[in-house]
């Protein structure tokens, strides 16, 4: 189920055993032939993963509805190559007894070794890559006149179609929504994007989707046993997730791994992954443990020691995301998900999971993912590594947006976590070492924060865990300088020259509380995030001790911008009903109210002012 070239007569040779379900074609000892060319698969249910096609197709040549024109994309290696043939096969498919195109091929009809080897005169295969022009489709179009030569339809497979020029696609087109009652087209692309929305919507498309793992992994051992040339599971595990769903790549690289073995042996699960340049993902298992847990020396000396022994940077950083997104699985469908791993590594990443919570796994899965992106760029790979090892390090230590929100308003922090352990237990590793387990950060819900990191006293334990109590009023100083409501805030900032944060203040802060030491308040909708970073700075600044700035109060006052708009308002509402001013504003029909301005202080007498000088 590959998608390479055309093979020549000499492709279709076969040095081995037939795999059950395919029909490697008889030998002619012309050499060895690769795994992905022996194994292509000879009928539709041979297309592994790709069911949905399948069935579609069947339902269409059983009911008679078949397409003029088909649309083939995926991924290199998916077998569009191989499907265009199949269907081309179905198409003009004629034995003794069947005159009728059919989805079944098995036995082979009268075509059907033609069109495999690509010699058939009335189905002709083009390479779009090579031949781009307007002057090749032409060329093609002038051919569709004539009826086919022996075959029921003259189909025309066009591999790579997204690299016709736009001419070429505009002189395909008129075509291509009404071609003759003989005619087929079959379209396969890696980049359906590129294609002109105008042909695709002139033809019946199919989505040949990557295969799972499990399942190429399972092909992969029918072949091995098939060829007599055992691999070791987990290396045949290794070689479908390194295939990333291709079937091709895959053959490609089993054909790379039986030749491991020596005199005859299984090849083991080690060998392949020295062959394909990757971590033991036994080894990359301890070292995000070892990161998580904040073991930094053990993660960078395992690090180092995976990078020594051959592994690339960038295939261990992936291994490393695979395990974070595994872990945040767990977390969000239990340990029943569908991971594909062993038992024993699904119990190692439950233990990990255990001790964070799901943002905080999608916080290191992000870290991680950026990590990759610096060790693809960066000039010295391990390097980066290690630098996007320590920063996941970091990253595993910082409490969540919600814990740190209730840490800065002396809430105890939510029990989002494992208990924490008085020792770390020791849990069998799947190589069957011991491996520390993952232990959560002690919290402890009696712990409050306290301005000026003063020590606290002892809190009964029925307390209420509140910055507003009257024991954290005694740790304030009374000597304390500070203003003591929000407009003289306000001045204080513009005393200071921080328009900008006057401004926000201005507009933003619903007053809760203000008292020495301590502020909160409700941010207005719109308030800037860092708002109340930026005001605790500012009190330490002034005060030259830590202010505590809460800004997830609720049920605060107004804002110092309404209550002046609304006293404004008022203001003018009472000028407005002013005497004067109603006779005013009758006296000139027109007239508005523009500005409220305070009358002049009245003039003081002569004598006043000279007794002023005096």
């Amino acid at each position: 189920m590959m998608d390479d070239d055309a093979p020549g007569p000499d492709a279709l040779d076969d040095s081995g055993p037939a795999l059950p379900g395919f029909e490697p074609a008889p030998s002619n000892g012309a050499g060895y032939q690769v795994l992905a060319r022996k194994y292509r698969p000879q009928t539709f249910p041979d297309l592994i993963g790709q069911e949905p096609m399948v069935r579609t197709l069947t339902n269409a040549f059983a009911a008679g509805r078949i397409a003029h024109a088909y649309m083939l994309t995926g991924v290199r290696g998916i077998g569009k190559t191989t499907t265009a043939r199949l269907i081309a096969r179905a198409l003009n498919f004629e034995t003794d007894t069947i005159k009728a195109p059919s989805i079944n091929l098995d036995p082979p009809g009268i075509h059907c070794a033609a069109i495999t080897k690509s010699s058939h005169v009335d189905v002709m295969e083009m390479d779009a890559a090579s031949r781009t022009g307007v002057g090749d489709i032409r060329e093609l179009l002038d051919g569709l006149r004539y009826s086919p030569v022996s075959a029921r339809y003259k189909v025309y497979i066009i591999d790579e179609v997204h690299m016709l020029s736009t001419s070429a696609f505009n002189a395909l087109l008129k075509t291509l929504e009404e071609p003759p009652p003989h005619v087929k087209f079959i379209f396969a692309t890696t980049e359906i994007r590129k294609v002109p929305v105008t042909v695709l919507s002139r033809c019946q498309r199919f989505d040949l989707k990557r295969v799972d793992r499990d399942v190429l992994a399972d092909h992969l051992a029918r072949i091995c046993e098939t060829e007599g040339a055992p691999v070791e599971p987990e290396g045949l595990m290794a070689i479908a997730r390194a295939a990333e769903g291709s079937v091709r790549d895959a053959l490609s690289l089993l054909d790379q791994a039986i030749v491991q073995a020596e005199g005859g042996g299984m090849v083991s699960a080690a060998q392949v992954r020295d062959m394909l340049g990757l971590a033991d993902r036994t080894r990359v298992l301890d070292l995000l443990a070892a990161a998580l847990e904040h073991r930094a020396a053990d993660a960078l000396t395992e690090l180092r020691h995976q990078y020594d022994s051959g592994a690339d940077p960038v295939v261990l950083m992936r291994d490393l995301l695979d395990y974070l997104h595994a872990m945040t699985r767990l977390k969000a469908a239990g340990p029943d998900a569908d991971l594909g791993e062993a038992k024993e590594t699904i119990a190692r990443l439950v233990t990990l999971s255990e001790a964070h919570s799901l943002a905080s796994l999608g916080r290191l899965w992000k870290t991680a993912l950026t990590g990759l992106d610096d060790v693809r760029t960066a000039p010295d790979p391990s390097s980066a590594a290690e630098m996007a090892v320590i920063r996941l390090m970091s990253a595993a230590s910082l409490p969540s947006p919600e814990d740190a929100a209730r840490l800065l308003a002396g809430a105890p922090r939510a029990e989002t976590q494992a208990p924490a352990q008085s020792e770390p237990r020791s849990a069998p590793g799947p190589s069957g070492s011991t491996q520390p387990e993952a232990r959560a950060p002690e919290s402890r819900p009696e712990s409050r924060v306290v301005p000026f990191n003063r020590p606290a006293p002892p809190t009964p334990a029925d307390a209420p865990p509140d910055y507003d109590t009257d024991e954290d009023d005694d740790l304030i100083p009374d000597e304390l300088a500070g203003p003591e409501s929000l407009e003289a805030l306000i001045a204080d900032i513009e005393v200071a020259r921080e328009i900008g944060l006057k401004l926000d203040v201005e507009r933003y802060v619903k007053l809760v509380s203000l008292r020495p030491g301590a502020l909160a308040y409700e941010p207005a909708p719109g308030a800037p995030s860092d708002l109340g970073g930026r005001l605790a700075r500012f009190l330490q600044d002034e005060t030259g001790a830590r202010w505590l700035v809460d800004s997830s109060a609720k049920n605060g006052q107004e804002t110092v911008q309404d209550r002046r708009r609304r006293e404004a308002e008022a203001e003018r509402e009472s000028v407005l009903e002013d005497p004067a001013m109603v006779s005013a504003l009758a006296a000139f029909p027109g007239a508005e109210l523009i500005a409220i301005e305070p009358a002049p202080a009245p003039a003081k007498p002569a004598q006043d002012r000279q007794e002023t000088k005096r």
